[in-house]
């Protein structure tokens, strides 16, 4: 059953993908946040895997993990970032899981020999899943993120689903549609058509816009808003602009000027209580936009000509530069390109060296001699995940003279697998959500540079990995100058790594992008940030 107090919000898109649903979703959920709302985030994303564990970065971007250990869509982070609260399993649903769970439930026999159909079944777990947030009793308000655009058919039974709450009166709902309001330069006009289009197909679903969020590069006249209202049956005070911005952490100061926050709230008959309390937030843009130091990030990846395979990472600088008013200027570096040759030309000018994550053989080489070339000139270095695995190789290989050191991941016949598959992996055959995944607990060393960032010697970081530091191998290391700062206090796996007789040079197995927030950037960025701007500082 629904929860009566719980009010729902959908956020459905059309006209063209990649609008930023989940950056008006995750600042509309601020803002009420700051007026004192209990606000959560659910994005429900109509492909039919299962989750994006095992999609292509190129295809899906980053795999987001969550505490819990769900591998979710990306805008679980926008979500995390700005709302500086936690997301579980609940928080994102695809169309593999619910059909997945009804095919299951059918197997069952849960229903007694009945057709099994998309309606009403496929939108009724689709339903339930929906009020899953709601039924906890934690949220005033739960935002549901719909992913795609109207008209997909992989979106209709999730449009259909709205449909069904917006009629049930026991629910309290309502749907902000965002779309585009292109400007054709040929006219110099802005065109509403489109918009008109999209919320006529959404209304053919028997689905009404309460709330309509324009994007455009140009500002809207009041007269075109007035136009849009008109043609859309919505009232002109819920015609929102939505403009270009320099960067995604002005979106919700943006919607607070277009009072979004105000026309939900009054629509709900919620009372506007105090105006957003976002002091802080609009501290951290004055920083962010104002720098008094400048520094260069080398990012190596094999995934660089999609950013967004990385977005958390580049977040995570944004966030330690503010605390450092310091600018944090990328380098976007493929693996791929970085051999012995070139090394120095590529990553000679660099303050800091960043080596990203992964999985595969591609552009590990490139990886590794980033790595040596950061320990070797004294560059600061933080390696997560493979790229703390590419620490210990490119250690192994060229300080403890293993030649044939690797990891038993991309060469299973090395005969020097100083990273190899966890005891607990070795049985595993299917590749969906079968890692280390989620909250794991770490030791940090007393007066390492993990202490120093942290400030506390017991922490938990987020994962997602299969294979680890090969702990025959640690005494060796730690003769030769490589220790293990950080180590899981039940099977005593080693989860951070560090150089002495090295200004800065971190890899941790785990991921701590994933922890960073606006309010609370991560404590190992806002270090790495600040010892690589340490010669820019003026």
């Amino acid at each position: 059953m629904p929860d009566s107090k719980t009010k729902y919000i959908f956020v459905t898109g059309g006209v063209t993908s990649s609008l930023g649903k989940g950056i008006i979703s995750a600042s509309l959920a601020k803002l009420l946040q700051a007026r004192g709302y209990s606000v959560t985030i659910q994005k429900l994303d109509p492909y039919i895997n299962v989750d994006p564990g095992t999609l292509n970065p190129y295809e899906h971007g980053e795999c987001y993990v969550t505490e819990d250990g769900a591998e979710t869509d990306l805008d679980l982070g926008h979500y995390e970032r700005f709302l500086d609260s936690k997301t579980s399993q609940a928080n994102n649903v695809t169309t593999g899981r619910i059909y997945q769970h009804v095919i299951n439930k059918e197997r069952e026999g849960a229903f007694l020999g009945k057709t099994v159909q998309v309606i009403p079944h496929i939108t009724d777990e689709i339903k339930r899943r929906i009020h899953l947030l709601g039924q906890t009793g934690k949220y005033d308000l739960v935002i549901t993120e719909i992913g795609g655009t109207v008209g997909d058919i992989e979106s209709l039974p999730y449009i259909e689903a709205v449909r069904q709450l917006k009629w049930d009166p026991e629910v309290h709902c309502l749907v902000i549609h965002l779309t585009l309001v292109p400007y054709l330069a040929t006219s110099g006009e802005l065109k509403t058509k489109p918009t008109q289009h999209s919320v006529k197909q959404l209304s053919e679903s028997g689905v009404q816009a309460d709330v309509l969020v324009l994007r455009t590069e140009h500002p809207i006249p009041e007269e075109v808003k007035h136009k849009v209202a008109l043609f859309c049956n919505i009232s002109k005070d819920a015609v929102i602009e939505s403009a270009n911005v320099e960067t995604i952490y002005e979106v919700p100061i943006k919607m607070q000027e277009e009072r979004l926050d105000e026309v939900v709230l009054n629509k709900f008959d919620l009372p506007t209580k105090a105006e957003p309390k976002i002091t802080e937030w609009k501290s951290f843009l004055k920083r962010l936009k104002n720098p008094k130091h400048k520094v260069n990030i080398g990012l190596i990846g094999k995934y660089i000509e999609l950013k967004d395979s990385y977005i958390s990472i580049n977040e995570s600088l944004i966030h330690a530069g503010t605390v450092n008013e310091t600018e944090v200027n990328i380098q976007w570096i493929h693996s791929e390109s970085i051999t012995k040759e070139n090394v120095k030309e590529l990553l000679g000018d660099l303050d800091g060296i960043l080596v990203a994550p992964g999985f595969g053989e591609r552009g590990i080489e490139g990886k590794i001699e980033s790595v040596r070339f950061a320990r070797e000139n004294k560059v600061p270095f933080l390696g997560i995940c493979l790229g703390m695995q590419c620490a210990v190789i490119e250690f192994a290989r060229n300080v403890l003279s293993l030649e044939n050191a690797h990891t038993a991941e991309i060469d299973p016949t090395s005969t020097d697998p100083v990273i190899y598959l966890m005891e607990d992996q070795k049985e595993i055959t299917n590749k969906g959500g079968t890692m280390r995944l989620g909250a794991y607990a770490c030791e940090i060393s007393e007066g390492s540079l993990a202490e120093q960032s942290y400030k506390k010697s017991s922490i938990t970081e987020r994962h997602r990995h299969r294979f680890e530091f090969n702990n025959d191998y640690l005494k060796r290391f730690e003769a030769a100058g490589m220790y293990a700062s950080g180590r899981n206090p039940e099977g005593g796996m080693v989860e951070i790594i560090e150089c002495k007789d090295h200004p800065w040079f971190v890899g941790v197995q785990f991921h701590p992008e994933y922890s960073s927030t606006v309010l609370n950037p991560h404590p190992l960025f806002i270090d790495f940030i600040a010892v690589s701007a340490k010669d820019n500082l003026q």
